[in-house]
């Protein structure tokens, strides 16, 4: 395509292509990955790895699980902190401009 300076079109045609899809496929790869991933097999599911789909997260432990719930809630903390702060400044801003 590039070769030749086809267009997607012209390309469909000449190579007897089924869809615009396929050629925007195969190119993204190959500008992602180079030519040799072009050669691997990329139909059907994604193979399962480690017995985990995608999507899907591992179970953690009790301790990390808590470690994280805990971190959560202390920078919802943080962050409800910041937001009145900064209100509060606005607020003062505020006052001064009015005088």
């Amino acid at each position: 395509m590039r070769n030749e300076n086809l267009t997607y079109s012209e390309t469909l045609s000449k190579f007897n292509i089924p869809s615009h899809s396929t050629i925007i496929r195969w190119k993204r790869i190959y500008l992602e990955e180079g030519k040799e991933a072009l050669h691997e097999e990329r139909r059907g599911r994604s193979k399962v790895s480690d017995g985990v789909r995608k999507g899907r997260l591992k179970k953690l432990s009790k301790e990390i699980t808590d470690d994280l719930i805990k971190e959560n809630q202390r920078l919802k903390m943080e962050n409800e902190y910041l937001k009145k702060l900064d209100a509060l400044i606005r607020s003062k801003q505020n006052q001064q401009k009015k005088k």
